[in-house]
């Protein structure tokens, strides 16, 4: 895992450190989801912005902040451990959470409220000022909650070393209550804090937030005594930046030429691993050529074959991880567009009507349910057949949840057909009445994509935290997190250009009338073209390799000669 934690005693980390990372995990989940799933209300009701700004504005907070887990990563891997990031980054999101509230609760700060029906007319639209205060508290937590979900996932798999047979299958484990504690908090936040907003106000949610991360911080401090802790020596971008520059400069360098690769055992270079070479972006591999008459030193002059292995694995995650976000951008449109149908459907359960925001609750219960299940009992029989510990590998985890996730746009269309007959047979096409229809309809499409998620989000994650060297841990997890970002980024591109190209299926403004059955059944089949690419980028893709270190490499340097009948020209 890596020289920060052989040095440390055998008594830190476990499976005991874990709670205190779980507790925050939760915690964290609790106060972002909530805000990510009813915020619009807020936007359209308090700040005085149409719909579609206010959908908008919502979209792009919620991939800002998963999208700022780059930058989140990049600083716990360079400069600050997982730890202090997480308690510094989670301060910023308190401020952002205070910032909010105070705006929500101080009239003068805020627009006037609307007076009539037509917004247009009736609407005092914020002023600059009230502007800048939204949306600096909006993306101080989008900055804060973007560094505690790169740096504390690391953390937790920091508490496991990978080269202990049973300490691997517990790294593995971990993954996945890792997830069941992000659907426990957001269940949590898709009701009790959702109703808090709509009863109590805006000024009470977003207090309520702050308070909520504030406990999470102080649970993950109560824990520092128990956790292996990684020490920063150098930051693994730069270095990934300096093997493509050197590259470039060594272009005409050839491997006939019989020049021989860099390499350093070092405990002194920040490398707490040996990377072997491997025969992919074989042009990389001039950043690590020795000319004649090359000094060594400088990493901008001459770079080691461990570094340019780790820009090789970066540019061969890409790939996969572009292949997932068109499920994201699926998810995103089921979260839109279920909230809509929802409004339209009977919620009442016995006297209690469930808020519309809180429909998501539907597949965060499956989740909760069935990841149990899947770590209890799934993983050891499917251990017993394949061998393997995780019982599947990560990649064909994350194949079945992209399977899963076509199936739900299947059934979402078939859903929705069904309720627009039902509107049509008792005559409510363009009446406000709710359809006697149960919402819990919607609960099948959830659910399916709810058990995607499951398989997809944690297949990503420990996909990632694996296969990145020891140097970029989390922002190999922060990666993972930005299929969602992109998949928000690009939902209401989709929505414009099926509009467009469709003559307008979505544009009438009632669901009753609109063609949101053939938008879905649309995504299902680009679902299905989405994962046919996702196999053929998981086929493409070799796994890194780690060369076993002895104590007799340490502080020494090792030249790995090119064969001439290898060729670099690729």
């Amino acid at each position: 895992m890596g020289k920060f934690q052989s040095k440390q005693p055998q008594s830190l980390g476990g499976s005991r450190a874990t709670l205190f990372v779980f507790a925050m995990g939760a915690l964290d989940t609790m106060a972002f989801i909530s805000n990510g799933m009813s915020l619009v209300t807020y936007f359209y009701g308090d700040m005085n912005m149409s719909l579609t700004k206010a959908a908008t504005a919502l979209t792009n907070f919620m991939g800002t902040a998963f999208l700022l887990t780059l930058f989140g990563g990049f600083i716990s891997d360079s400069y600050f451990s997982r730890f202090k990031t997480c308690v510094a980054f989670g301060c910023l999101e308190i401020v952002g959470y205070l910032i909010l509230a105070t705006q929500a609760h101080l009239t003068h700060l805020r627009p006037q409220p609307c007076k009539g029906m037509n917004m247009d007319q009736h609407c005092e639209a914020a002023t600059t000022a009230q502007q800048a205060i939204l949306f600096s508290g909006l993306y101080l937590v989008a900055l804060g909650t973007g560094g505690v979900k790169a740096a504390l996932p690391s953390l937790g798999a920091d508490q496991f070393d990978d080269r202990d047979p049973e300490e691997a299958a517990s790294l593995s484990s971990y993954f996945n209550w890792l997830m069941f504690s992000y659907t426990l908090g957001a269940i949590i936040g898709v009701t009790f804090l959702v109703w808090i907003s709509s009863n109590l106000g805006w000024d009470w949610a977003f207090g309520i937030c702050a308070m909520i991360v504030a406990m999470g911080i102080f649970c993950l401090a109560i824990g520092h005594s128990t956790y292996r802790t990684n020490v920063p020596k150098r930051s693994a971008l730069i270095g990934i930046i300096q093997v493509f520059v050197v590259a470039v400069r060594n272009r005409k360098l050839r491997a006939s030429e019989g020049h021989e690769m860099h390499e350093i055992h070092d405990k002194e270079t920040g490398h707490d691993e040996t990377l072997q070479r491997t025969d992919q972006f074989k042009f990389l591999d001039r950043a690590a050529m020795k000319r004649n008459s090359e000094d060594p030193s400088g990493s901008w002059k001459l770079c080691t074959v461990t570094q340019v292995e780790e820009a090789k694995i970066l540019v061969r995650m890409l790939p996969i991880i572009l292949s997932t976000v068109f499920m994201n951008t699926c998810l995103a449109q089921l979260q839109t567009f279920s909230i809509q149908q929802s409004t339209t459907m009977t919620r009442k359960i016995g006297s209690f009507e469930m808020p519309g925001p809180s429909i998501p609750v539907i597949p965060l219960l499956f989740m909760f349910i069935l990841i149990p299940i899947y770590d209890r009992f799934f993983v050891p029989v499917a251990r017993k057949i394949t061998g393997i510990p995780t019982g599947i590998t990560t990649l064909q985890r994350v194949a079945v949840g992209l399977v899963l996730s076509t199936l739900s746009m299947a059934i979402s269309g078939v859903v929705e057909t069904h309720r627009k007959k039902v509107a049509i047979n008792h005559g409510l096409v363009d009446s406000t009445d709710p359809l006697p229809m149960s919402v819990f309809w919607l609960g099948i499409q959830y659910g399916i994509f709810g058990i995607a998620d499951m398989f997809t989000l944690v297949g990503l994650l420990e996909f990632f935290y694996a296969e990145s060297s020891s140097g970029m841990k989390s922002l190999g997890t922060a990666i993972s997190w930005c299929s969602l970002a992109f998949g928000y980024y690009t939902s209401s591109v989709v929505v414009n250009v099926v509009n467009k190209a469709s003559g307008g299926w979505l544009s009438s403004n009632n669901l009753n009338r609109d063609r949101l059955e053939y938008f879905y059944w649309l995504l299902a089949g680009m679902s299905v073209v989405n994962f046919a690419v996702y196999l053929l980028c998981a086929s493409w893709y070799k796994y890194k390799r780690v060369e076993e270190k002895s104590e007799d490499c340490i502080e020494k340097k090792i030249d790995v000669s090119i064969g001439k009948n290898t060729s670099v020209e690729g």
